[in-house]
């Protein structure tokens, strides 16, 4: 799934700087609006890679973490 991403840009002091709205802590700083462009890209790409590394499946590990007791359940502990 590709998803879109809203890049904000503005030249101030003769510098262009960005930042990816929808991701925190990507802003960078270049000489130039297609260096800035291509920087913001690279560390946007590389900011979801490092939150895929750090939170694995997420959601697929909050949607396991569910004890199911059947009719004939006894007791017991539900470990994850």
């Amino acid at each position: 799934m590709q998803q879109n991403f809203t890049a904000v840009i503005k030249q101030d002091a003769g510098w262009w700087i960005g930042w990816i709205e929808e991701v925190p802590g990507v802003d960078c700083q270049e000489q130039s609006r297609e260096a800035l462009i291509e920087t913001l890209k690279v560390t946007l790409r590389e900011a979801l890679e490092l939150n895929r590394q750090a939170y694995p499946c997420a959601a697929l590990k909050l949607a396991t973490k569910t004890c199911v007791k059947p009719a004939f359940y006894f007791g017991g502990i539900c470990t994850f």
